[in-house]
């Protein structure tokens, strides 16, 4: 999948990017506003496909003062289609969610990151996920850095709501066949993911100690996380309150 554009998976022409802008936009609009939008696409090449949609009868064409606009025609048969089409990246996200929530162990956090986050890869690109697990057998505890606000401020928060909860003493981790189960589902979403995009899953996994020490070795990291990240999930010992990170 092209994670700058999944329509590509369905159309390689401009109808897709076009038809996604339209079932978003809520409104009329030129087709100069269609372009500043659409992820591909010059002024002319786009203004060829509204015509082509104008003809097929999905997008409706009108005049508005001395503007002609269009917006997509949701009683057209096939505008479900392009709504889908709209919101391939929100429904990896969603799987990603589904998935992560029936894991026993369940991650303490998980995020996307990079360019699955982003909009700005292609079909080779990763799709980019750190999951925050609970402490090794041996491991001692090590607290996050302070952070601000934000996603790292959030991160923060976790690891030590998770350090002085009760939970760490019954980490699932350390439990019969814990460690292997953790294994077995990071193994079945790479290949999920795999299946679902064709692009391949790149897990960075860590424990909430290793966070702390790649927090001050791996800034590269977290300035995407930064900037970037989308929240997977939550466990319920983390504060309500914490609401820093994008949601989508």
């Amino acid at each position: 999948m092209d994670v700058s554009d999944p329509t590509r998976s369905i159309t390689p022409s401009l109808d897709g990017p076009v038809l996604a802008v339209l079932a978003v936009a809520g409104r009329p609009m030129t087709v100069g506003e269609i372009a500043q939008v659409a992820v591909r696409g010059s002024e002319v090449g786009i203004r060829k496909c509204v015509n082509r949609l104008v003809d097929q009868g999905i997008v409706r064409a009108m005049e508005m003062g001395r503007n002609r606009v269009h917006e997509l025609n949701t009683q057209h048969i096939a505008a479900p289609i392009a709504r889908l089409m709209a919101d391939l990246r929100l429904e990896l996200i969603n799987r990603l969610r589904g998935e992560l929530a029936a894991w026993n162990p369940r991650p303490i956090a998980a995020w996307l990151f990079g360019s699955a986050s982003r909009g700005d890869g292609d079909e080779t690109s990763d799709i980019d996920l750190l999951m925050v697990r609970g402490l090794r057998a041996g491991e001692k505890m090590q607290l996050f850095p302070k952070a601000k606000d934000g996603p790292l401020g959030v991160l923060a928060q976790i690891a030590e709501a998770y350090v002085n909860s009760q939970d760490q003493a019954q980490n699932p981790w350390l439990k019969r066949n814990g460690e292997s189960n953790w294994e077995a589902q990071l193994d079945r979403l790479r290949g999920y993911v795999f299946s679902w995009t064709g692009n391949h899953a790149q897990i960075v996994e860590l424990t909430t100690t290793e966070l702390a020490q790649q927090r001050r070795t791996n800034a590269a990291l977290f300035d995407d996380i930064e900037r970037d990240a989308v929240s997977l999930i939550q466990q319920p010992f983390v504060p309500l309150g914490l609401r820093g990170m994008k949601e989508s």
